[in-house]
C-alpha cells in the first residue's frame, strides 16, 4: 500500500470511540511494531499478555481497545492494523467478506460467559431462568448494557434475555453504552443498580458482584477471534499471533476467566 493512500485511509478513521493505548519503545519502526484492534472486554487479559509477549515478538504491540464493532469499521476505514481481535464471529466475518482479514490467520482463540452484575455492596439476587423478574429487580433503574444492535457484549446480552422470556419487560430500562467496559463503568459506580457483561469483565472490578450467570444454551456462542489484517504491514505479526497460543499467554488468559478454545502452540 502506498504512503499516500494509508495517510488517507488512516484520517477517514480519526474521531472514532477506540481509546488507543501505545506501548513499546520510543522511536520504534511503525512497520515492525505490531498495532492490534482488540475487543474492549480482553482489555486486562490482553495488556498482561501483551507485556509477557513482549521478549518473543521484539517489543510490546501497540493496542486500541474499543467495541467490536467499531474496530471493524475503522479497519473497514482504512485504520491501520496488524491485528483484529473479536468479541463474536460475525464482526469477523463481516471483515472477512470484504477481503480484509488474511483468512489462513483466522483462530477461533477464546471463549466466555455473559453475567448479570450489581455494586459489591449490592443486596439484589436473581436467577436467570425463564420469566425472572428483572424488571422488579431493577425497580426504578436502568439496565447497563453494551449497545444491542451492534456491539457482541449487548448482543449475546439481548439474546439471553430474549430467550428467558423478559427482554420485552427491560428494553424501556435499558441504558446502552457504547463498549461493554463502558457499561461495567455504570455499574461499578453507582449510576445503574444492574448490569449485563461479560464474565472476565466482572472479575476485573472489584466494585461489582456476580448476581447470576446466564445459561449458555440462552445465547449464541460467545467466541473470541483473531486474524492478520489483509493491509498488515508489521513484520513481528505472526510472532505476536504465535504467542496469543503460547501457554504463557493461554494461561494469562484463563486467569482472567476465558475459556481457551486454540490449541496451544509451542515456541
Amino acid at each position: 500500500m502506498s504512503k499516500g493512500r494509508r495517510d488517507t485511509r488512516l484520517v477517514a478513521a480519526m474521531g472514532t470511540l477506540a481509546v488507543i493505548l501505545l506501548a513499546g519503545t520510543p522511536g520504534a519502526s511503525a512497520q515492525e511494531r505490531v498495532t492490534v484492534f482488540a475487543a474492549a472486554s480482553l482489555k486486562t487479559a490482553l495488556d498482561a499478555v501483551n507485556a509477557a509477549c513482549a521478549d518473543d515478538v521484539g517489543e510490546p504491540a501497540t493496542i486500541s481497545y474499543a467495541a467490536s464493532s467499531a474496530l471493524a469499521r475503522q479497519v473497514e476505514q482504512g485504520a491501520p492494523a496488524d491485528v483484529f481481535m473479536s468479541a463474536d464471529l460475525d464482526w469477523m466475518k463481516y471483515l472477512s467478506d470484504r477481503n480484509l482479514i488474511k483468512t489462513d490467520t483466522e483462530t477461533q482463540l477464546l471463549g466466555n460467559s455473559i453475567v448479570l452484575v450489581a455494586p459489591a455492596d449490592s443486596k439484589a439476587e436473581a436467577k436467570s431462568e425463564n420469566g425472572f423478574d428483572l424488571a422488579h429487580l431493577l425497580g426504578d433503574g436502568r439496565l447497563a448494557m453494551a449497545n444491542v444492535d451492534a456491539v457482541p457484549a449487548g448482543k449475546y446480552g439481548k439474546a439471553a434475555l430474549e430467550s428467558l422470556g423478559v427482554w420485552a419487560s427491560v428494553e424501556s430500562k435499558v441504558a446502552q453504552a457504547e463498549n461493554v467496559r463502558a457499561a461495567l463503568a455504570l455499574v461499578s459506580t453507582g449510576e445503574a443498580p444492574l448490569g449485563i457483561v461479560y464474565k472476565t469483565d466482572a472479575a476485573a472490578d472489584p466494585k461489582v458482584r456476580v448476581v447470576a450467570i446466564f445459561p449458555e444454551d440462552s445465547h449464541p456462542p460467545i467466541v473470541y477471534p483473531v486474524a492478520r489484517t489483509a493491509d498488515s504491514t508489521a513484520r513481528h505479526t505472526p510472532a505476536f499471533l504465535k504467542c496469543l497460543q503460547s501457554a504463557k499467554a493461554m494461561k494469562l488468559f484463563e486467569a482472567q476467566g476465558f475459556t481457551v478454545l486454540a490449541p496451544v502452540v509451542s515456541n
